[in-house]
């Protein structure tokens, strides 16, 4: 039996590359977005269970799985779809995922081996959930930003989508080191952003799509570490010449268009 996870099979966020190397030889992994979607049908719908049913899945098969390295559940909080959940997990690499699939149906089997409790908890579980789902895969690069542990408490992912261009004289060194300059000057010695992770598009709709993840505790924090990496940035370029030469030289990477989004950490089913 397939279960609701593994059907989904390729669902944003990097959460296992070192906090001190940005080499380029650096491990890259894969990140497994399905965007969800809530039941809007479902009567007497009660957060408490929902997170109770998930909780026992994440318990009982996912915290189990040795193939899935993490995973997380964000909710909407500031997107253009109030209904939107993602689940977002990480892989070691390809063959992971479809290890991660077959060890699923083996720990399902070895947590609900009673055929008819099995299907009345997936029943259950997939309630929840509307019919249809999106999926993306994204690969980690070097630059992230991690946490010591999993947070403890409910955090906010800002979410920023932009959109590689292809010049005919960039190279993928001059785009990792102008990467590393700015991680090493400002993400990393801003300490409102807990942490922080980037990704590219590794298969799915875009494969221009850069994705940068920025964790913090509240909106309020979230306007003042943009501040201050603005002042950090202007720190270490500190003339007009230095400011506009760096932007010069890593702007013609971006294609000029960028999407945001705001979605809120349930912390408690965390891997």
């Amino acid at each position: 039996m397939k279960t609701m996870k593994s059907i989904f099979l390729v669902v944003i966020f990097g959460l296992l590359m070192s906090n001190t190397s940005f080499a380029q030889e650096e491990k890259s992994y894969l990140i497994t977005v399905t965007k969800l979607h809530w039941n809007m049908e479902l009567e007497n719908f009660s957060m408490d269970e929902w997170k109770a049913t998930e909780k026992e899945y994440l318990d009982k098969v996912v915290k189990k799985n040795e193939f899935i390295l993490g995973q997380e559940f964000l909710m909407h909080h500031f997107t253009p779809d109030n209904t939107e959940i993602l689940l977002v997990t990480t892989y070691e690499n390809w063959s992971a995922v479809e290890k991660a699939g077959n060890r699923d149906d083996e720990l399902v089997k070895a947590a609900w081996p009673d055929e008819k409790a099995r299907k009345a908890f997936f029943e259950k579980k997939a309630l929840y959930y509307a019919h249809h789902h999106s999926d993306e895969i994204y690969a980690t690069i070097p630059g992230a930003k991690l946490p010591k542990a999993n947070f403890d408490k409910d955090m906010l992912y800002y979410v920023r989508v932009s959109h590689f261009a292809y010049p005919k004289d960039g190279t993928e060194k001059e785009f990792t080191e102008l990467s590393k300059q700015y991680f090493d000057a400002v993400i990393n010695k801003n300490d409102l952003i807990k942490a922080y992770y980037p990704n590219r598009h590794a298969w799915g709709a875009d494969n221009t799509e850069f994705t940068e993840v920025y964790v913090v505790e509240t909106l309020a924090d979230l306007e003042k570490a943009l501040e201050k990496n603005r002042e950090l940035f202007r720190a270490t370029w500190n003339d007009d010449a230095k400011r506009k030469a760096f932007w010069d030289k890593r702007n013609k990477y971006d294609d000029g268009r960028h999407s945001d989004y705001i979605y809120k950490l349930i912390h408690e089913l965390s891997k």
